[in-house]
């Protein structure tokens, strides 16, 4: 026999973050992407990157832009002439993802060709930058090498403390200050590992109808700590 409670079964439902600009969390380590997104105008031939590791930020910022300016979105694993097309119609676009792999690099070029003669303004995101990314085509290497650039640094302290407070809310998970001083001092320190800790907190407090506690994300550190990124953000 065991005193152990059996475990919930627990739906994989889809979590909606608030990606609102007034969500969006402000510190020296993503000021510098935040400047160049405000100074859009100014951008030399109209383009700009936004560079940062998985899970930093660079998603919830582009959608801060999109949200400001309407602009339309694509994924570089998905950009076609037609996808590129439709999305240079509105003037502003977001390409995200540069370095899981482009689809079409010539409607790219072609793409950068329309914001220079200055009738759209395109914004990319990546987790590396420029100089490191795979592109066959010299024309948009050289020019994609030429954008200005901003990078999202890994998170300080004060950063990932609001962030994880943020994530936790999100969720509707009451948690108290000493348990996200727990976490800081004990998690990696960057916004991919924050969302994996919460996210697991939140599924094994559902799965084992337990409150979030020291005790709780413990396990969930634990349980995170063999995971791996992605080219998702």
């Amino acid at each position: 026999m065991t005193d152990q409670q059996p475990q919930q079964l627990v739906l994989d439902l889809p979590h909606r973050s608030a990606l609102g600009l007034e969500d969006f969390l402000v510190s020296q380590s993503n000021q510098a992407a935040i400047d160049l997104i405000d100074g859009a105008v100014a951008w030399p031939n109209g383009a700009a990157l936004v560079v940062g590791p998985s899970g930093a930020g660079k998603s919830h910022l582009a959608n801060v832009w999109r949200a400001k300016t309407g602009a339309g979105s694509v994924n570089a694993r998905e950009a076609g002439e037609e996808a590129v097309q439709a999305a240079a119609s509105g003037g502003r676009v977001i390409v995200e993802d540069l370095d899981c792999g482009i689809r079409d690099e010539a409607a790219l070029f072609h793409l950068l060709n329309i914001a220079r003669q200055g009738k759209a303004l395109v914004l990319f995101t990546s987790k590396l930058a420029a100089g490191e990314l795979s592109i066959t085509l010299p024309d948009l290497r050289s020019r994609v090498k030429a954008l200005p650039m901003a990078a999202i640094e890994p998170p300080d302290e004060a950063l990932l403390r609001a962030v994880l407070v943020k994530l936790f809310a999100d969720r509707q998970l009451i948690v108290e200050p000493g348990v996200i001083g727990y976490l800081i001092i004990r998690m990696e320190r960057s916004m991919a590992a924050a969302n994996a800790v919460v996210a697991e907190t939140d599924r094994l407090g559902l799965a084992m109808r337990r409150r979030v506690s020291k005790q709780l994300v413990q396990q969930a550190l634990a349980s995170v700590a063999r995971q791996v990124g992605n080219c998702d953000d």
